[in-house]
């Protein structure tokens, strides 16, 4: 296995900067009305899986010691083509982040590598990082940009009115040059380097409001400085910008971003090397030209002309490639499992047939968001949400040799009351061949692999309010945190050091991954209340949103049916995203200190004093937001700012 992995890197790898500078133009997925490659037509599991490359640092070495004391990259951001499809398909053109990267199996240099989802960050906790960024897409957006949204606005193109001009051409002021703006989702890190939305930087040198809080490299380069003071995990980063990431997402700036600590207890009783496996599952749609497609007409045009409250492709893509194969030794393996999609929930299960019946193969996920679980959790099935990830362990040692294994998905979209996928398309990810070979089977873990600590609350909890805002025939217009708009007042400012509740009210109709930058926190019960009462009284008390004052609570007690839940078993530890459920409150307890914080004692976090090794009240700020990322850039995003 390990040298067909190898080999189809570097071809890979190779191929793809050979072809970079000279890709054919094609045409634009938004200028078709649906995509028109049929995913049935597509052959499966006959590509096999990549495995992303590693960013090779310059290392700054202390000169006395020798230890290392920062890794420092330098990462463009660039457009490429790619072969996603099956050999004998068109390539397609995408974006991507670039720079010096080695194969991860063999430790061969690659030289200076192309790819979506881009090459991994390989980094040791203690150790900071310093990324140089780089814009260097020139061309416009591959996909509509709707001006009609608050959006990065890089040419401070004036406010559009109807009648809306179709796509293609769109706005040329909107589509070009294109504003994008890296964040390393999970981190630890001041906010002048957390990639906030309006700190956008494009190729032609215009920026956005937050970008003077960046280190400029040059006008269309910016640096960020991650401390990596935080527990092993598994990060990822994409772009942020203002009111496009759901374009940016989609044309594949994505990659992984790995925190490593050399005093892990736990990590050499897990799988390694060829038996570690990134896993960034994404879904997209195609023309037969091979380009990507995404929809430019807007479910309410006359307001939003190309938004949609949500993108679901009707392929899957696992790194980079559509339905892949993977062949997998009779050992036990790790996957990091990520959720990369726009709008798309997974319900994965392992299944395989002993005598013509589906079988469920059990797996265990030992992390999460934060590092590991407080527990093992062995489960058949891994319910996981746009932007989470979750580190799992796959056993195939007493699988047979010859056996196929298909990762399958049920979640409905949108989740959880949508439609269900269709099982000859979205409802398949990818498929595992057991070689033969001497079984390898795996090292028993410890029941506790984490100290989770209890937290106890020590500043007033907020309850906030998603809501959706929908047009006269229902569709929606708009989804909101509180009711508010992105550029509302700030209304979040917690104190560092402080420990909140915040009680998240759902009476929207889906189910929202909310994410907290800055913070990993951990969940503290769901339950169900009247949501058809709530919402007729919080709009009588506030007004129809979006609102143009500060929201006003409506307590949630008198509203609670039932009895709270506790949090599903892979849910024991640190996260930074959390499904919450329609019709439901979901409390979560956030600490708005270090990770590696006591809980108890003279050193435990206090409101108003910094733990963190940077200030966090420095720079322009964080934010909260769904990362359903087709609602995150229409108003489902919130500032807040960490206070003293």
């Amino acid at each position: 296995m390990k040298k067909t992995i190898v080999t189809s890197i570097t071809i890979l790898f190779v191929l793809a900067t050979l072809v970079s500078s000279t890709f054919v133009s094609q045409t634009s997925a938004s200028a078709i009305s649906s995509p028109t490659l049929d995913p049935r037509t597509i052959p499966k599991y006959v590509s096999q899986l990549i495995i992303p490359p590693v960013y090779t640092p310059t290392l700054v070495v202390d000169p006395t010691t020798g230890a290392v004391v920062q890794q420092d990259y330098s990462v463009d951001m660039v457009q490429f083509s790619q072969q996603i499809l099956p050999t004998g398909f068109p390539t397609t053109q995408v974006w991507g982040y670039a720079g010096m990267a080695y194969d991860p199996l063999t430790g061969q240099q690659l030289g200076y590598i192309e790819h979506s989802p881009s090459a991994t960050f390989e980094t040791v906790r203690g150790v900071p990082v310093q990324v140089t960024w780089v814009n260097k897409i020139t061309s416009p957006s591959m996909f509509a940009v709707d001006p009609t949204l608050m959006w990065a606005n890089p040419n401070n193109m004036a406010t559009i009115t109807q009648p809306f001009t179709p796509f293609p051409p769109g706005y040329a002021q909107a589509q070009s040059p294109v504003p994008l703006v890296p964040h390393l989702h999970g981190a630890e890190d001041q906010s002048t380097s957390d990639g906030g939305p309006l700190a956008w930087f494009t190729a032609s040198g215009l920026h956005g409001s937050d970008y003077n809080t960046y280190i400029p490299t040059a006008a269309n380069g910016a640096v960020d400085y991650y401390p990596n003071a935080q527990p092993a995990t598994t990060l990822w980063y994409h772009d942020h910008a203002m009111g496009m990431t759901r374009l940016n997402v989609l044309s594949g700036l994505a990659g992984f971003y790995i925190i490593r600590d050399p005093n892990d207890p736990i990590a050499p009783l897990l799988p390694s090397g060829q038996y570690e496996v990134p896993l960034a599952i994404q879904d997209r749609s195609f023309n037969l030209d091979g380009s990507l497609w995404f929809p430019s007409v807007g479910d309410n045009p006359d307001v939003h002309p190309y938004w949609q409250p949500e993108f679901f492709g009707n392929t899957i893509m696992v790194n980079g490639v559509v339905w892949p194969s993977m062949n997998v030794q009779p050992h036990q393996y790790r996957f990091r499992v990520l959720d990369g999609s726009n709008a798309r929930f997974y319900s994965l299960t392992l299944t395989y047939q002993i005598g013509g019946q589906d079988v469920l193969l059990p797996f265990t996920q030992i992390g999460t968001e934060g590092g590991y679980l407080r527990t093992p959790a062995t489960m058949t099935s891994l319910l996981i949400a746009p932007g989470q990830r979750a580190d799992i362990l796959v056993d195939f040692s007493s699988i047979p040799a010859g056996t196929q294994l298909t990762m399958r998905n049920t979640a409905k979209a949108p989740f959880p009351a949508g439609t269900p996928p269709d099982p000859q398309t979205v409802g398949q990810i990818m498929r595992f061949t057991v070689n033969s070979g001497t079984p390898v089977h795996p090292t028993p873990l410890p029941a506790v692999l984490n100290n989770i600590p209890v937290l106890t609350p020590n500043s007033p909890a907020r309850t906030l309010v998603l809501y959706e805002v929908e047009s006269g025939t229902g569709e929606p217009l708009m989804v909101t945190l509180q009711g508010q708009r992105f550029n509302a007042p700030v209304s979040e400012t917690p104190r560092v050091g402080s420990t909140e509740d915040w009680i998240i009210v759902d009476i929207t109709g889906d189910a929202h991954p909310i994410h907290l930058h800055l913070v990993q926190f951990q969940v503290i019960s769901r339950q169900t209340l009247n949501a058809a009462k709530y919402t007729s009284d919080w709009v009588a008390l506030n007004g129809e949103p979006p609102l143009d004052h500060p929201t006003i609570t409506l307590p949630i007690d008198s509203y609670l049916q039932g009895k709270p839940m506790a949090p599903m078993p892979n849910e024991n530890g640190w996260k930074d995203t959390v499904i919450v459920y329609p019709g439901q409150v979901t409390i979560i307890r956030v600490r708005f200190a270090p990770l590696t914080a006591p809980s108890t004692g003279p050193s435990a976090p206090t409101p108003g004093i910094n733990q963190y090794s940077f200030d966090p009240t420095v720079g322009p700020g964080y934010v909260w937001h769904c990362h359903i990322v087709d609602h995150e850039d229409n108003e489902m995003m919130r500032p807040y700012d960490v206070t003293a």
